[in-house]
Order: structure tokens, then sequence, then C-alpha cells
């Protein structure tokens, strides 16, 4: 295994294009009391560059998120008594996801046990991309070995919290052994790309691994990694690799959140923040890769 040091380029436009040509996401997320994360994700992942993007949501929350969504369009979805996705709803998220090159699962998707068992269904019936985050992590750990099930590429954005549950293991020590731990979670795994969040985000597969550098204290605020899951599917949309797409994400989701910490610090930083600094981000990238 070997260590990346240049960040990818950022892909030129064409004149002749249109949406299609950049990326459709699909984006499972949300429930009663956590819209918020729903719509950071899917607009996230319109500001990092996808054509079209889609917000699946339960269909009692539908006006709630549409009401805050001006350029991401909407799914209702069948739902639980306790708003939250349905079994219900499997066949039309399946159905659904043929129009899509990506699906985004889990920001505040709740650990409701239906819905659990709805992701775990999905991730071994959906025959595309996955970015798994949140809550769809939360349901993985329950049953790890559905990961080998998982049909294409699948990149995992736990925090240490998060990767402790899926390696039965206390947050403690996956802090002090991050790269380590890193390494023994993708080994064998061919189709995993791995972004293990925290002070140096890892990124990392079988082959490779980059240790992010961007970033800062501030983004230590509820909803940053909302933001970045959505930024990963855009690009995996676009056609990037996925582990270029994961290390291009947490790059520039921490260049965000860096130039938001010189407009306003990091103790008043929010996630709304590090979202609405990403075309700087973008800006700034570009600018040093052209240099």
């Amino acid at each position: 295994m070997y260590e990346v040091k240049d960040i990818p380029r950022i892909f030129s436009r064409k004149p002749d294009t249109h949406k299609g040509d950049y990326g459709r996401v699909f984006v499972l997320a949300g429930s009663s009391g956590m819209t918020g994360a729903a719509c950071m994700c899917s607009t996230a992942a319109l500001r990092a560059g996808a054509g079209i993007v889609t917000l699946g949501i339960p269909e009692s929350l539908h006006g709630i998120v549409a009401s805050k969504l001006t350029c991401v369009m909407t799914h209702p979805l069948p739902e639980t008594h306790v708003k939250t996705l349905s079994e219900l709803g499997r066949q039309d998220i399946l159905d659904f996801s043929q129009r899509f090159d990506v699906v985004a699962i889990g920001p505040g998707l709740s650990q409701y046990l239906e819905t659990r068992r709805l992701i775990l269904w999905l991730l071994q019936s959906l025959d595309c991309p996955i970015v798994l985050d949140a809550d769809g992590i939360n349901a993985l750990a329950d049953n790890p070995k559905v990961l080998d099930q998982i049909k294409k590429q699948i990149v995992l954005t736990p925090h240490p919290g998060e990767m402790a549950h899926l390696m039965g293991m206390s947050a403690k020590e996956v802090q002090s052994k991050r790269q380590e731990i890193s390494g023994m979670f993708v080994k064998g795994r061919e189709n995993v790309t791995l972004v293990l969040k925290g002070h140096r985000t890892i990124v990392m597969n079988e082959e490779k691994f980059y240790i992010n550098e961007t970033g800062n204290p501030g983004m230590a605020t509820a909803g940053a990694g909302d933001v970045l899951t959505g930024m990963i599917a855009a690009f995996l949309g676009q056609q990037y690799a996925p582990f270029e797409a994961a290390q291009l994400g947490v790059y520039l989701h921490g260049l965000a959140g860096d130039i938001a910490a010189q407009e306003r610090g990091e103790i008043s930083m929010i996630a709304t923040d590090i979202l609405e600094n990403l075309p700087k981000s973008f800006l700034a990238c570009k600018e040093n890769t052209e240099a």
C-alpha cells in the first residue's frame, strides 16, 4: 500500500454539455426532526457539480424539504409510523435508482429498526455505486457481512464512533491506531473505499491511502459530515474513481471549512458555513492545480 500526496484535478466543463453529463445523484436521507441533514447533503451534491440531484424522503416530510430546496428535486417515499423510510418503499427505491449514477444513503435516516432493515436490503440490491454515511453505517454495523454482498463500488464515511461500531471496538482504540485499523477494514475488499473522518481524515482502499491536511476544529459541528457525503456522491456521479472522489471531497470540504474559519472563526462555524464556502474552495483548488 502506498501514500498518495497529490490532489486530483478538477475536471473542466466542455461548452457542448448538459446537466446529464455531470451525474445524477439520488440521496436517501431524512426522518422526523432530521430534515436538515437531508437538505444539506442534497445541496452539497449540487454545489460539488452534480447535474441532477433528487432527494428520497419520507412522504409526510416532503413539504418541509420541498420548501427548503429550490434546485433539488424530491421523491416522496412510503414511511413508518414514526416518519422514517419504510420497507414498503423497497421496489420503488430500487426501480427509481436505475435512473441515477450514484446513491447516497444515510444522513438523518434514524436508527429505527424497519429503516435499518431497508438499508441492509438496499445495500445488497442496488446496482450502482453507493456512498454510505451516518445511520447507513450504523445499520451496516449490525450485519457487516452485508458489505461483501454489495454489487458495485461503495464509499463509507464513518466518524471514529461509527468506525468503532463497525469494528467492534472502542472509539478510543480507533483513534489510537487510525491508519492501522483503516487498513484492517479495507483489506480483502476491493470494492470498498473508506473515509475515516476526524483530524487528518484518512481516505483508503486496498492499494493506497491519503491523509488530508485541510480542515480545522470548527468543523466539529452537526451536519458537516452530511455536506461531505453529498460532495463525494457528486464526484462519483461525475465519473471520478471512488478513491479520487473521496480524496477530492475531503480536501475541498476541509478547504471550505478553512475559508469559513477565516471569515467567521472556528467557534461560531456551522455546517451551512462550510456549504456556502464550497464555491470559494473550488475556485482556490482550481487555481492551485492550474498554476
